[in-house]
């Protein structure tokens, strides 16, 4: 549960619950904005608000009865409750909203990215106490709005829905097909970050690498300057507006088509982080093909292969699912020679979960439960040898850390992370205490290390 207070006496009070993704997580942060622009105040207990808010998640069934169960807490603890996000897009078995079938009493359920119609419920329920343009909002980031991540880095949505029909997934059936942001909105939200202090900006979206094509690479205009709609053009301002503030770009969700190959040079050159984050799925062809996926296992171990060439330095993070039906022992080997290739720095994997709605339901060949967590635990033994071997080559190295947690100014040493690692799904950096007793650590702030030990999938670093 992600909480910000906002003073104000005698205020309405709002609850929110923000669950599932990082793209979840920007909705909430647009709503939370609009609350605060208008005077709400955010409570920190469902009993303490004048009504609830929760953003849902309808991806797999574990994050669908997670929802459903925090929505059932709201109600019964508050009474007044407001649905908003990936579940209430979701259509109940028999027909009918889901959310509605099972919790009736709410005031109000919308889908994704539906931050006005959040707030009409909200105004519905909860007169709004003052005009949002009259004053400030407390805690923003000017135009960026109000952040729910450390306030050293921030997400940055790009785009919304995605063209892809993998038969896994129903994203598209809830959040739509693609539609990107004005390049220049993305870059003025990207500027405000980095002149509020954040020194890490994570680009996030369905398909990262199709930013534009709905559009058809329009030209858009930047401080008066034309700039394509298009992934290549958007993170070369990106690295251009976080170079004078010294701060880094990460890339999420990147589909590895071949225009992915131009940013490596960017990369090579230190103007984003030497980082893919790229949700391959698969190896196998023909799993691929089930699964309607773009391009074939064989072109992206090419193409890693490639990457790795022209900058050595990069780090591949991934996704995987083990147990897709009608995955063939073979075609699994397939995958685990793939990782071992392939070498993918940081990987996770599901055991394939049939989602409501997913055309994967109707293919030939589910497997039993059992077969598909066998398959996922193999996957990750396999996966866990390749990331520590990779993490044991940096032993003795100089590396940049990010700072985010420094207590007692780091006198007894603080956690960050490198390059190679994103918040929350990535391994940390423990920083050890500083050597010179005038070195300090401060959240939000670089420092040099040099790695001396990996643990698991973390590091051991000496600052100096």
């Amino acid at each position: 549960m992600s909480e910000v207070v906002i003073k104000k006496i005698n205020a309405p009070k709002v609850g929110f619950v923000s669950l599932g993704c990082a793209k979840a997580l920007t909705d909430s942060e647009l709503i939370l904005t609009q609350l605060s622009a208008e005077g709400y105040q955010t409570s920190k207990t469902f009993q303490g608000a004048d009504l609830v808010i929760v953003n849902t998640c309808g991806f797999i069934d574990d994050a669908v009865k997670e929802s459903l169960d925090t929505i059932g807490e709201a109600l019964a603890e508050n009474g007044k409750v407001i649905v908003t996000g990936c579940l209430g897009a979701k259509t109940a078995a028999g027909g009918g909203n889901l959310v509605r079938q099972m919790h009736p009493s709410v005031l109000a359920v919308t889908g994704p990215q539906a931050t006005q119609e959040v707030m009409d419920a909200v105004h519905a329920n909860l007169p709004r106490p003052h005009d949002p343009f009259m004053d400030l909002v407390p805690n923003a980031f000017g135009v960026a709005g109000v952040k729910l991540t450390p306030r050293h880095y921030a997400y940055i949505k790009i785009s919304e829905g995605c063209n892809h029909r993998c038969t896994f997934c129903i994203i598209p059936s809830m959040r739509g097909d693609l539609v990107s942001r004005p390049i220049g909105d993305v870059l003025k939200e990207a500027n405000a970050l980095f002149e509020g202090g954040v020194k890490e900006l994570l680009v996030i979206s369905q398909d990262t690498s199709a930013y534009g094509v709905d559009v058809k690479y329009r030209t858009g205009f930047w401080n008066g300057r034309p700039i394509k709609t298009r992934m290549l053009e958007l993170v070369q301002a990106l690295g251009e507006l976080a170079e004078p503030y010294g701060a880094w770009v990460r890339l999420h969700y990147v589909y590895p088509y071949p225009s992915v190959d131009e940013l490596i040079p960017l990369m090579a050159a230190g103007k984003v982080l030497p980082y893919l984050d790229v949700p391959l799925q698969h190896s196998h062809p023909d799993v691929l093909k089930r699964m309607k996926r773009p391009a074939s296992g064989e072109k992206n171990l090419e193409r890693i292969l490639r990457w790795r060439q022209d900058c050595p330095d990069i780090v591949v993070r991934s996704t995987f699912i083990a147990g897709f039906p009608g995955e063939t022992e073979e075609e699994f080997a397939h995958l685990l020679d793939f990782m071992r290739e392939a070498q993918i720095d940081r990987a996770g994997c599901f055991a394939y979960s049939p989602v409501q709605g997913a055309a994967a339901n109707d293919i030939p060949g589910m497997l039993p439960a059992e077969v598909r967590e066998e398959r996922r635990a193999r996957f990750m033994s396999v996966a866990e040898t390749v990331s520590v071997a990779r993490l044991r080559q940096r032993v003795g190295a100089t590396m940049q850390v990010l700072v985010d947690s420094a207590p007692a100014l780091g006198k007894k040493g603080g956690v960050g992370r490198t390059y190679a690692d994103a918040p929350e799904i990535d391994g940390v950096v423990q920083l050890l205490p500083p050597e010179k007793i005038s070195k300090t650590l401060r959240v939000g702030e670089f420092t040099k290390a040099r790695i001396v030990s990996a643990v698991g999938h973390d590091l051991v670093a000496q600052p100096f």
